[in-house]
């Protein structure tokens, strides 16, 4: 027979018998903390710790048994009573403390400072501005991701989240006085999805959001207490006169209206919390009362739970811890699953299913029948006896009840049931059962204290346990989570190697560094598969001031995109620069280019570069290529500061021919001109730029002459001329010829040329006979040919030599002409030639008639 107390024997029914309530022994307390009576607490939902600070409002006795702190203190336990954290605070005047989601501590005071502090005493501070500074801040709410607080000009003002931003002034509430309670639903939890505050106004409750105020014109108040419930759709109300009213959120529908002096209790109300979204529970010294609504009459249904001295409740989401002098015990309303297997009397499947599976371990026949019975909602009993293992505290049940859904070995034999009976089942279920079991087991346990129930294990997920455990230092235990439940151990890791480095800062001497970088990589390397990034672990080691160490570290980061800007904030940035280079990605050199151009002297800048010789050679042509496109000038120092004339000179030019302004021009080719001569190299290209700057002051002298009517700036010599011989300008011509040696040849080019295209053929044949043409006349006619002047080509070709007449006769479509030509050197082969070529009988009977006067 079994020795462990049955599940139903610590329930409590309601409602006829049909729901129940249970009250679970979590951990005893005795002596571990301070009289609670005594004290401010804030409790972290989700199994989370309590933090409390001396009531300066109340007297303390001295030399009271249990741990004692001065007021200025703020201690922090775990639901087992362990201490976590004990800090002092020195900031003023603390109006408000409560919880973050990821287990931080907020602690507001009255000039709007809040400090968030984590469990191994490290935080962070912001400010609510200014004006609520000058203002004062009176009261706060705090939800797990942001605050509400309450100015002295009775001003609402929210944080979202906790990234220390602008805090937002919600709608006038127009109050002229502190509101009686008031309280807060966060904006997951409200149908606007903006966070609402209701304030206990006179008789009414006013309803205020960031959009506007609303007056709910109810006449029951004032109240006391105003609770939300962790879904946000119902409010639990508590007048000064003691009446409990709870109602839905929009205070149309009533649950509850109850008179608390009939509970029995002694004394003022200390808390009004919801315990799920079932039921409420008030607590008075000595006494908890569980009220729920009730089928049969506003007045509800109640059930007592006795306590020795005060309690504090904190609200889950499904059900409620309390913490008292002794104990901390939850209580819930007992999971659907759990009621169906083991109400006694129940014939549900999955009760059917646990008895078979009883009478199996007992060697009874009557665990086939129960089996058969069964048969067809097997699968949904299989799956209730799992939800069920999950609602379980004590692991003996929970084994029971997932033996009884899968095989279970008893001494040599095996036997299967549940699904063993299954033809088809997906096993899935329950081995995420077992495994979460497992991990809430190890959590819940006295020396860890975080009593997680299976509800919101879920609902926070392992990933956010495992943040929670690393945050108590607790790493070998989150270590042990990530690998059971297949997750990386990345943030376990980085979170230890940091602590072992703050650790290990007073204590940091020669070879300690070697000694904390090799610890650090082999964990890393044996528990993290060598997958962990070091940038994250490097910067801590900088900002705790282990520069060295940080560098060590930084050397076994395999990514550069990670290396490379903790490199930069450090300062190294010739290592920054040197690992961009070699990771081969050019982003990421532009990028360190471009910061340390913008912190370093423009002289600092270069010499980096410069220093780096090869290794840096990527960077500095990454860097001209850039500046080429983006900055000149830049471009212009660096070539400048590393004395490279010839890349000056080019640049000078390069710019030169993208300016407009003649006199920019000019001083742009000048400097080029200068560049080019300090390289004893580069003679020929100083005398080119040279020859450039002359030319250029020879066109600007010619367009003053012509009073800027000719354009001459930026032509070449041989334009030059040509523009020249165009405009009538044949002495301009003449002088750009001798100045700048152009030899006849191309001269004579250029001006037939420019008097073929300006159709002075006048002109040509003067000039044509001028002297000997250097580039013969052949030349004359095939030009003027190309240009369709056939008849004036063809006064030129009896100045060329003799046996090219007729070839160029017939170029210029001179039939007659070459005939002739042909009959006066007596070539009757060509003739013949012609007489074939010719384009027309006309000609060809000229050309036969000059055939047969040949001799």
């Amino acid at each position: 027979m079994d020795t462990v107390q049955h599940p139903s024997a610590t329930w409590e029914a309601v409602s006829s018998g049909v729901v129940f309530y249970r009250r679970q022994q979590l951990y005893t307390l005795p002596g571990k903390l301070p009289n609670i009576a005594d004290y401010l607490i804030a409790g972290c939902k989700n199994g989370g710790p309590i933090a409390l600070m001396r009531d300066t409002s109340k007297l303390v006795a001295l030399g009271r048994g249990g741990p004692a702190f001065t007021k200025s203190q703020i201690q922090v336990y775990s639901p087992a009573g362990e201490g976590l954290l004990l800090f002092s605070w020195d900031q003023g005047r603390i109006v408000r403390f409560g919880w973050t989601f990821d287990e931080r501590l907020v602690v507001l005071n009255e000039e709007g400072v809040y400090r968030l502090y984590d469990l191994q005493g490290d935080y962070q501070q912001f400010s609510l501005g200014n004006e609520a500074a000058e203002l004062g801040i009176i009261d706060a709410r705090i939800h797990e991701n942001g605050l509400v607080a309450l100015t002295g000009s009775l001003t609402l003002l929210e944080v979202k989240d906790w990234e220390g931003g602008r805090p937002l002034a919600l709608a006038n509430s127009g109050i002229s006085e502190p509101p009686h309670s008031w309280a807060v639903i966060p904006p997951d939890q409200s149908i606007s999805r903006h966070v609402e505050v209701l304030l206990s106004v006179d008789a009414t409750i006013l309803t205020v959001d960031n959009l506007e105020s609303a007056d709910q014109r109810v006449a029951r108040g004032p109240f006391l207490h105003v609770s939300p419930s962790p879904n946000g759709k119902f409010l639990a109300l508590l007048t000064f006169s003691g009446l409990l009213w709870v109602v839905s959120t929009d205070f149309q529908r009533e649950l509850v209206v109850l008179d608390t002096a009939t509970v029995g209790a002694e004394g003022p109300v200390n808390q009004v919390e919801w315990c799920g979204n079932d039921a409420v529970l008030v607590t008075w010294n000595d006494l908890a009362s569980l009220i729920l609504p009730s089928r049969d009459n506003l007045a509800g249904e109640t059930l007592r739970y006795q306590y020795f001295g005060a309690t504090f409740v904190v609200t889950e989401t499904d059900g409620a811890r309390v913490i008292g002098q002794d104990v901390c015990d939850f209580i819930q309303k007992v999971p659907v699953s759990s009621v169906s297997i083991f109400r006694p009397g129940s014939t549900s499947s999955s009760a059917i299913l646990f008895a078979a599976w009883e009478s199996f371990v007992q060697r009874s026949p009557k665990a086939d029948e129960n089996i058969r019975s069964i048969r067809s909602d097997l699968a949904a009993a299989v799956n209730e006896c799992i939800d069920a293992a999950g609602h379980e505290w004590d692991p003996y049940w929970q084994r029971k009840l997932l033996s009884a859904s899968i095989m279970l070995e008893i001494g040599p034999s095996a036997a299967k049931f549940g699904w063993g009976f299954l033809d088809l089942y997906n096993p899935t279920d329950f081995i995420a059962m077992g495994q979460a079991l497992k991990v809430l087991n190890a959590v819940r346990f006295y020396e860890i204290g975080i009593p997680l129930t299976y509800s919101e294990y879920q609902y926070v997920s392992p990933t956010h346990l495992i943040n929670r455990l690393t945050s108590r230092n607790l790493h070998l235990l989150a270590i042990r989570v990530s690998s059971f439940l297949s997750l990386k151990p990345d943030v376990v890791l980085k979170h230890w190697a940091s602590v072992k480095i703050a650790r290990s800062k007073s204590s940091a001497v020669d070879g300690e560094d070697d000694e904390v970088c090799r610890l650090i990589v082999d964990k890393f390397e044996k528990l993290g598969g060598g997958e962990v990034s070091y940038a994250d672990i490097s910067r801590r080691a900088w900002e705790v001031g282990r520069t060295g160490l940080a560098t060590k570290l930084l050397d076994h980061e395999t990514r550069a995109s990670d290396q490379v800007p903790l490199l930069l904030t450090m300062k190294e940035d010739k290592l920054a620069l040197v690992k961009a280079v070699d990771s081969g990605d050019t982003d990421l050199v532009y990028h360190v280019l471009l910061h340390l151009h913008k912190r370093l002297p423009l002289g600092s800048f270069f010499k980096l570069i410069e220093d780096g010789g090869d290794q840096l050679a990527p960077a500095s042509k990454l860097l001209q290529v850039y500046a080429r496109e983006q900055n000149r000038e830049m471009l212009r120092d660096f070539y400048y500061s590393d004395d490279r004339r010839v890349e000056s000179a080019i640049l000078a030019l390069d710019e030169a021919a993208q300016m407009t302004d003649p006199l920019a021009v000019m001083t742009a080719v000048n400097a080029a001109e200068k560049f080019f001569s300090e390289d004893k190299d580069r003679p020929f290209e100083a005398k080119m730029t040279n020859e450039s700057v002359r030319l250029l002051a020879l066109q600007q002298q010619y367009e003053k002459d012509s009073d800027g009517k000719v354009k001459f700036f930026g032509q070449s010599v041989s334009e030059t001329i040509r523009t020249c011989i165009s405009n009538g300008m044949s002495k301009k011509a003449d002088r750009v010829k001798s100045e700048f040696k152009v030899p006849d040849k191309r001269f004579w080019y250029l001006k037939l040329h420019a008097l073929t295209a300006m159709r002075d053929f006048d002109a040509l044949d003067a000039f044509a006979r001028s002297r000997r043409s250097p580039i013969g006349y052949e030349a004359f006619v095939k030009h003027l040919v190309e240009a369709g002047h056939l008849k004036e080509a063809a006064s030129y070709v009896m100045r060329c030599d003799g046996p090219k007449r007729v070839g160029l006769y017939v170029l210029c479509e001179d039939w007659r002409a070459a005939g002739r030509e042909c009959k006066e050197r007596g070539d009757k082969k060509g003739m013949e030639q012609l007489r074939k070529s010719c384009p027309n009988s006309l000609i060809a009977r000229e050309l036969d008639q000059l055939m047969a006067s040949m001799k």
